[in-house]
């Protein structure tokens, strides 16, 4: 049986989540803020799903890269949207941990994966 690849099911959950805290805001007529959300946070997934195809080490840190930007960018606006008080505390607090996670280990995954490319380099 093949092993759950954590960073692949944590975006697509991450991604999910997004969609539907952004879903009653957008019924609310709040588009921009939550359409930038829903386009950084479901890409984080989609880019971690195409590293899982790349066709180097080289592709796959890049793909890695793009998600982690996107990441990064997804906090952005769910700071934005819970200090312009269109995010509530739970939902604010509990988007926030999910993508920091995310994040983090998108860092560690690229971190370890260049210093082995290193360490092969030098074998």
């Amino acid at each position: 049986m093949p092993k759950e690849n954590i960073i692949l099911s944590m975006s697509f959950d991450f991604a999910l989540e997004v969609i539907k805290k952004c879903k009653p805001l957008q019924e609310n007529r709040e588009y921009i803020l939550s359409k930038q959300l829903i386009r950084s946070g479901t890409s984080v997934g989609a880019n971690i799903r195409e590293a899982q195809n790349a066709v180097s080490k080289k592709d796959f840190i890049h793909k890695l890269s793009i998600s982690q930007k996107e990441c990064d960018e997804s906090i952005y606006w769910i700071e934005l949207l819970y200090q312009a008080e269109y995010l509530n505390n739970q939902d604010y607090f509990s988007l926030k941990k999910e993508a920091e996670s995310l994040l983090k280990i998108l860092k560690s995954i690229i971190i370890t994966t260049r210093q082995n490319m290193k360490t092969a380099i030098h074998h």
